[in-house]
């Protein structure tokens, strides 16, 4: 009896007409769609997105050159050289990051003692080849200079989740 039911379901295309009622069913509604450039979805409060390196308010880096975020990165994107100043402070002179390697899980923000490396909304930005995707200190420094403002609001927003 099967058998009969399976050769009267194929031969009288039920498949086919059960996809074009549900094709049928979504045709007349509201479509969802966005014009991605002009119109832009909501991006929750504690997005991850481009890497930036802070100051602070006198110009001096942040960074102290601790080497945790470097420690903590489970893609190994992180890397860091540092030197001794003359006043015995420690600031890194090689602060590199691979965004290809980067997998953005937020553990360099997380492990800084300073607020040095943050991860900020900016998440339109691309390479076309893999050295593009490559940021450098001076690279960071100048997203975190660009984008101070932004991310002192942003963290202030994030303080009660901390």
């Amino acid at each position: 009896m099967s058998s009969i039911k399976n050769f009267f379901s194929s031969f009288l295309l039920y498949e086919f007409f059960k996809g074009m009622l549900l094709t049928g069913k979504y045709f007349f509604r509201r479509k969802v769609t966005l014009i991605y450039p002009y119109e832009k979805t909501p991006k929750s409060p504690r997005f991850r997105g481009l890497h930036a390196l802070r100051r602070y308010e006198d110009g001096e880096e942040r960074c102290i050159a601790c080497k945790l975020c470097e420690a903590v990165c489970p893609a190994m994107a992180i890397s860091i050289e540092s030197e001794q100043r003359s006043d015995g402070s420690r600031r890194t002179t090689r602060y590199d990051i691979d965004l290809t390697k980067c997998i953005f899980c937020g553990f360099c923000e997380e492990s800084c003692p300073v607020d040095s490396i943050v991860e900020t909304h900016i998440h339109e930005y691309h390479g076309e080849k893999q050295g593009d995707l490559y940021f450098t200190k001076e690279m960071l420094l100048a997203i975190g200079d660009k984008y101070e403002s932004d991310i002192a609001i942003r963290i202030a927003e994030d303080a009660s989740y901390r």
